[in-house]
């Protein structure tokens, strides 16, 4: 089973690609976790990556496509694979496609967890770390039993630059001018399936787990 996952960020896909693996033994894979992977065993692709990386600029795509491909060749994708962060583009989408003729795969599904902006907001922008533990809570969901002290560690907590608000709608802007023409890409295919992301884990789980009943080969 084949599958691409879609969603903002602060949409859970983390957590439901964690609870996909371990119910169907399928790996995730991240476009992070593939660049690593390669720049760590030092493949041809994986040094150009490295040189990109160390200069703080974009791996280009045909460097992303190939490391895909070697990842894909791998024996633990052989009864399926998670993608999750790519494609981003339809360039990459159509680059996947011919990766996967020529290994003889196809894509099953595109789950696309939908979460509107406001509770993206909402999710992100009231998450605090702890300085010292690293421990996360969240203000509504998960507060610290005192304010501004890691329950752990009797930390600082603090808010990450990247979970400010500004940022956090400028994340999310981006994610659906990328998105939007993917998930058409895909509609046209037939593979979409829209995941309503607001609900409580557990039943966003239970409505992924009823598409992947129906398709899982």
């Amino acid at each position: 089973m084949n599958l691409i996952l879609l969603g903002p960020p602060g949409s859970g896909k983390g957590t439901q690609a964690k609870f996909i693996v371990e119910k169907y033994g399928i790996p995730q894979i991240s476009t992070g976790d593939m660049l690593r992977e390669a720049v760590a065993k030092g493949t041809e692709l994986g040094k150009k990556a490295k040189e990109y990386m160390d200069a703080g600029k974009l791996v280009p795509d045909e460097v992303v496509i190939g490391i895909v491909r070697e990842r894909l060749k791998q024996s633990d994708c052989d009864k399926g694979f998670i993608l999750d962060g790519f494609p981003r583009t339809i360039a990459q989408a159509e680059a996947l496609d011919r990766i996967l003729d020529e290994l003889g795969k196809r894509i099953d599904a595109v789950i696309n967890i939908q979460v509107p902006e406001e509770e993206v907001v909402k999710r992100i922008v009231n998450r605090r770390s702890c300085m010292k533990c690293g421990a996360v809570y969240h203000l509504i969901y998960k507060p610290p039993k005192e304010e501004g002290k890691c329950d752990k560690c009797g930390g600082e907590l603090y808010q990450r630059d990247d979970d400010r608000e500004d940022t956090v709608r400028a994340r999310y802007k981006v994610y659906r001018e990328q998105t939007e023409p993917l998930v058409d890409y895909y509609q046209k295919k037939g593979l979409v399936h829209d995941i309503n992301g607001t609900k409580s884990i557990d039943d966003v789980f239970k409505d992924i787990d009823e598409v992947l009943a129906k398709i899982k080969v």
